[in-house]
């Protein structure tokens, strides 16, 4: 049976090979972490060694609390950060929009995809908030400017909160009050997450575990293998960024377009379009042969409706329609982005054959 072509790195990596040997042998301490008998202190010393390794490895020197993920790390800063107003970037993942909440002001960007400050000052202006910007889109790469946003927002009297899901372990982290990340999108197991705090002062705490942060028994294991993800490093964004561009450069050659392609974009992303195309037929024909790609985020693509993040930015309709989120992960490799291209000419020549 033909091996089939991995391209949709950034809905969920492959586990590394590391996290997974991490996650068996943490289960040897199979005993709850908050129990006080040696059992339970073994399992706490798992525990409390990957939080020291994370935070050692991403460079955090503040708190780190363990989650079930990015989506309730991001839901927790945005309910409990002690700061009355709520502001959010037009192109968040959709967790961030739906956990800010209704009265929570729309930040839009510009054709780029980058934030508008004009507009970002204007909220800013309107007194303290909590200002959710995330630090790579999650659709098309692009790289937000917090190292320029922060100190504004800080001046403000704001806190930032930034969802960092796509770029923990890729990117140095943004000095923001709040960062959410998750394991299975750096080659760590499903269903853990962090909430980094620069000062837990800021957020209000609701008993239980994680120093009274989150209810809940505490996943020693999947901590374990979260951190032995986050310590192997497996990204070489140089290696990542030639295969992006050759990508690119292929989808070009037969007609295609790159979204944002001026704007600063992580190497690990490529957001591109067949104009005219329909992204649901696309997915259904590279799924076919045997290449997995996607449309946009794994918590909305299933829709098959105008990507929100295209929109606002502004993409037309006829290249909206045709977008497809091509992304890579430590395991790509040329004869994969090869094995895209060669389809994608295929497709394209087809259509242009019926257009004909």
């Amino acid at each position: 049976m033909k091996q089939r072509v991995y391209l949709d790195h950034a809905a969920t990596t492959p586990i590394v090979p590391e996290a997974r040997e991490a996650m068996v042998r943490a289960m040897e301490a199979w005993a709850n972490p908050s129990s006080p008998h040696a059992e339970g202190r073994a399992a706490r010393a798992i525990l409390e060694q990957s939080r020291k390794t994370i935070a050692q490895v991403l460079g955090w020197r503040h708190a780190v609390i363990f989650t079930s993920g990015a989506s309730e790390s991001v839901e927790i800063a945005a309910h409990r950060a002690k700061i009355a107003g709520r502001a959010h970037g037009a192109t968040e993942h959709p967790i961030v929009g739906h956990a800010m909440g209704p009265t929570s002001h729309v930040i839009p960007v510009t054709p780029d995809g980058l934030i508008d400050e004009a507009a970002l000052d204007r909220i800013l202006d309107d007194g303290p908030a909590l200002i959710a910007i995330q630090q790579v889109n999650n659709e098309t790469g692009v790289i937000q400017p917090l190292d320029r946003l922060t100190p504004k927002i800080r001046e403000a009297g704001s806190l930032l909160l930034s969802d960092c899901a796509q770029s923990a372990n890729k990117l140095a982290l943004p000095d923001a009050d709040f960062i959410a990340a998750c394991g299975h999108k750096l080659g760590g197991p499903p269903g853990v997450g962090v909430l980094l705090v620069r000062d837990l002062a800021t957020l209000a705490a609701v008993g239980g575990q994680e120093q009274g942060y989150r209810r809940g028994t505490q996943d020693a294991p999947s901590a374990s293998s979260f951190a032995a993800a986050v310590a192997a490093r497996p990204y070489d964004m140089d290696r990542l960024n030639r295969l992006r561009a050759r990508l690119e450069d292929g989808v070009r050659a037969q007609g295609g377009q790159v979204i944002a392609e001026n704007s600063p974009r992580i190497p690990t992303i490529g957001a591109i379009s067949m104009p005219g195309a329909s992204n649901a037929a696309l997915l259904v024909q590279f799924d076919l042969a045997g290449i997995a790609v996607s449309a946009g985020s794994a918590c909305s693509s299933g829709k098959m409706k105008k990507s929100a993040v295209l929109e606002a930015m502004g993409v037309d309709q006829a290249m909206a329609d045709g977008f497809l989120r091509i992304s890579f992960g430590p395991s790509t490799s040329e004869a994969d982005v090869d094995a895209f291209l060669t389809e994608w000419q295929k497709i394209a020549g087809r259509d242009q054959s019926c257009a004909a």
